[in-house]
């Protein structure tokens, strides 16, 4: 569940606080929708477990009642994957037989479940509701139903495009993938830390099964559409559907998300507005049918509108609100610790042509004026064992990052995490992708003269 705000005001660099107690008592998509008279419900993983969301998913600020955890989430990472000596290993590849797993489901079916019971309930309610659903898949370990291995036949699946770490990557920008390493199957390769590479073959099987537990996430979000349709809800429900990063497999030789590549840090972002974004269902008629991907032939959907614009996750709060008919929280002050309720992102209701929707003058029109932001801590200036996922005390540098519609560039800066603040006169790397020559983002310009100026001009 994204936060309103950016990292640099909720001080979340790790997963080892809370931000209520570390940064500021800041309200929350749910919380908002909570106090102004919404049922809010939460099913599966939707906040990060631990101490980041106080050991309660955030519980009672965001949630009317406990949060939903499927009883088998425990497994997830716990000897269940039948390997070829027979034995049941930790693994990073975890195709199974759900019939054989513990308690004969797995967490996001039961998230299914419980969420389609949710909807149920609510059908009959005097209250709106916010449903958030978190599924845990394509989160590693690729541990889905076996029978999805057969839509990605092993002799079809190609390597990445660039599959080589490119020359002019500064060190500190690499991400060394250590929470792969750690799964038995992996550990078996005995790869080289911190570059690697994985073996070609063991690389194509990764692939495969990152695409495999798309398509078994995909096939559970078809489920509850449906259930939405055959609740007769579809009608009078807005869906927002996101993911929190996004997950390299191969491209730069890097493996997992801890990065500020755009492979990483693009993530879908999907609206359903009922009467807007598609009409409204005929009687009888259904506008979320299920489509089962092992039928040999299924009716496709009409393609809904798209934008090439580029927005951020911190919109989906002001966004939200609006398309519910909410007060729009206002934008955040430069200083913002003291503030419990505003929010960093534009609104995006410009792109539902809403005929009563106010404009956000921050929203220009110009594309080439918009831009996204991004941030990553790293440890050190070369990656070492805990270069992914450095704990606050240890976070030495931060990659900012700043994409627009012509380029990415990052610049890995000193950084205090005593006083949270970085040091921009401590430039330690930077990286320049132009992304229509170099779409990949595999030739660092930035130690050309051209970088160079820009390192000047681009950062705040």
């Amino acid at each position: 569940m994204p936060l309103p705000r950016r990292p640099d005001t909720t001080r979340l660099y790790d997963f080892n606080s809370y931000w209520r107690v570390h940064a500021g008592n800041f309200s929350t998509i749910p919380q908002y929708f909570k106090e102004n008279g919404y049922v809010t419900m939460s099913v599966g993983k939707v906040f990060h477990p631990g101490i980041s969301s106080n050991h309660s998913d955030d519980s009672p600020y965001s949630w009317s009642f406990p949060p939903y955890h499927p009883s088998t989430e425990k497994y997830e990472n716990t000897k269940t994957c039948r390997g070829p000596d027979g034995e049941l290993h930790a693994n990073l590849l975890c195709p199974v037989d759900v019939v054989d797993v513990p308690e004969g489901t797995l967490p996001d079916i039961q998230s299914t479940e419980q969420a389609i019971q949710l909807l149920g309930k609510m059908r009959t309610s005097a209250s709106p509701f916010f449903l958030a659903v978190g599924y845990h898949k394509p989160h590693i370990p690729f541990r889905y139903p076996k029978e999805f291995q057969k839509l990605y036949p092993l002799e079809n699946i190609t390597l990445a495009p660039d599959p080589q770490v490119p020359d002019g990557l500064p060190p500190v920008a690499y991400n060394p993938w250590m929470d792969i390493r750690q799964r038995e199957d992996v550990q078996a390769l005995n790869i080289s830390v911190p570059y690697g590479p994985i073996p070609v073959d063991f690389q194509r099987k990764i692939r495969q099964s990152y695409f495999a537990s798309v398509s078994y996430l995909d096939t559970q979000v078809g489920h509850l559409l449906n259930a939405l349709d055959d609740l007769q809800l579809a009608n009078n429900t807005i869906i927002a559907f996101i993911s929190d990063h996004g997950w390299a497999l191969g491209e730069h030789g890097e493996w997992a998300k801890y990065s500020n590549f755009d492979v990483a840090t693009r993530v879908p972002l999907m609206f359903y507005v009922p009467g807007k974004t598609a009409s409204l269902p005929e009687a009888g008629e259904k506008l979320f049918p299920y489509c089962s991907p092992f039928d040999s032939v299924s009716e496709l959907m009409e393609p809904g509108r798209q934008s090439e614009d580029l927005v951020e996750l911190v919109s989906l709060f002001p966004t939200l609100a609006g398309l519910a008919g909410l007060q729009v929280p206002p934008r955040c002050p430069v200083a913002s610790f003291h503030v419990e309720l505003c929010r960093e992102g534009q609104n995006l209701l410009k792109h539902f042509r809403l005929p009563d929707s106010e404009e956000d003058p921050y929203f220009l029109d110009n594309p080439r004026e918009l831009i996204a932001y991004s941030q990553y801590p790293r440890p050190a200036d070369s990656p070492q064992w805990n270069s992914d996922k450095p704990s606050l005390k240890d976070i030495k540098i931060m990659g900012y990052s700043i994409r627009t519609i012509d380029y990415r560039y990052t610049v890995w800066v000193g950084f205090d995490p005593h006083e949270y603040l970085a040091n921009f006169s401590d430039i330690h790397a930077g990286e320049l992708y132009f992304v229509d020559s170099d779409p990949l983002q595999d030739h660092n310009v930035y130690n050309d003269s051209q970088g160079g100026r820009l390192s000047q001009s681009l950062m705040p």
